[in-house]
């Protein structure tokens, strides 16, 4: 590698010098928290909207911004896929379901159209949902970020004051070393690295109950514990899961001491908890219960 392609790496993995100032309609947002992932298909945007959902249910305001512009799901999985956005002048009002506010492409555009962009426009699709969606006060704006460590990431950071980022992984070591990447991503640019969840980490037998450990077993606690960064919980492979997500009714609107439920109102517990051991902003005190 040349000296200036050194240089230019070296740049980059630095990330900004100081945290970026807050946009206008960030004003009365007191946390950011990022969701991430190395890979697709590890069940990022589930994670994400079932632990909005479950935040939301325990008294919290609660909002989604949905970064995955090239795959957006977050419409879809909140029950809303045929609402459309609508503006007034410049301003984008989000749309809400089940206590959520959100805001996806996929909410601008027709439903099976394809977004077949060049990066750029869909870099600046994610700096126009930060500063021109009323977003309003919330205690917590999650963003689903799409699979891996490019553009949209680093203008997210680069736009947005970020709390912490939260890194989704499956047990499976495919899934694992590209969660890693995102962990290293997120500790360059200088972002608090929450924790790791681990999704899909086992599933209950319908028939014998039993435990089966569909891909591998412990990977994301034993990859935390090797990064020095907290293990925020085990979620489950769970067909109730994936039907709330295609029907759009997800199962955090369950009781926390639902068994389909409970993963979701844990991680919410793990969350807040982090964000309180940070000292980061954060909202007011909510009860999110066992």
């Amino acid at each position: 590698m040349s000296d200036l392609s050194s240089d230019i790496v070296s740049a980059a993995r630095r990330g900004p010098a100081s945290r970026p100032a807050v946009p206008p309609n960030l004003s009365k947002v007191r946390n950011v928290v990022a969701v991430g992932s190395g890979k697709g298909g590890v069940g990022k945007s589930t994670v994400t909207v079932n632990l909005a959902v479950a935040l939301a249910r325990r008294g919290a305001k609660v909002g989604v911004l949905d970064a995955d512009v090239y795959g957006p799901s977050q419409p879809g999985l909140l029950g809303a896929g045929t609402l459309k956005a609508e503006s007034s002048s410049e301003i984008l009002e989000p749309l809400e379901a089940y206590g959520v506010r959100f805001m996806s492409v996929q909410s601008l555009i027709p439903r099976d159209a394809p977004v077949v962009w060049r990066a750029p426009m869909a870099v600046k699709l994610l700096q126009d949902f930060i500063a021109h969606v009323a977003w309003g006060e919330l205690d917590y704006l999650l963003i689903d970020l799409p699979p891996g460590t490019g553009d949209v990431q680093l203008t997210l950071i680069q736009t947005a004051p970020i709390t912490g980022a939260i890194v989704v992984t499956t047990p499976s070591d495919v899934s694992l070393e590209d969660a890693r990447k995102a962990v290293h991503m997120f500790r360059q640019v200088r972002v608090e690295v929450l924790g790791i969840v681990e999704n899909m980490s086992y599933l209950i037998c319908p028939h014998c109950a039993q435990r089966v450990d569909v891909f591998s077993y412990g990977g994301g606690q034993r990859t935390a514990a090797q990064m020095g960064v907290p293990f925020l919980g085990e979620v489950p492979l769970d067909p109730e899961v994936r039907i709330g997500g295609d029907t759009g009714v997800s199962v955090a609107l369950r009781s926390p001491d639902d068994p389909h439920a409970a993963a979701f109102y844990a991680l919410a517990r793990n969350t807040l908890a982090r964000i309180a051991e940070t000292g980061a902003p954060r909202g007011p005190s909510i009860e999110v219960a066992d």
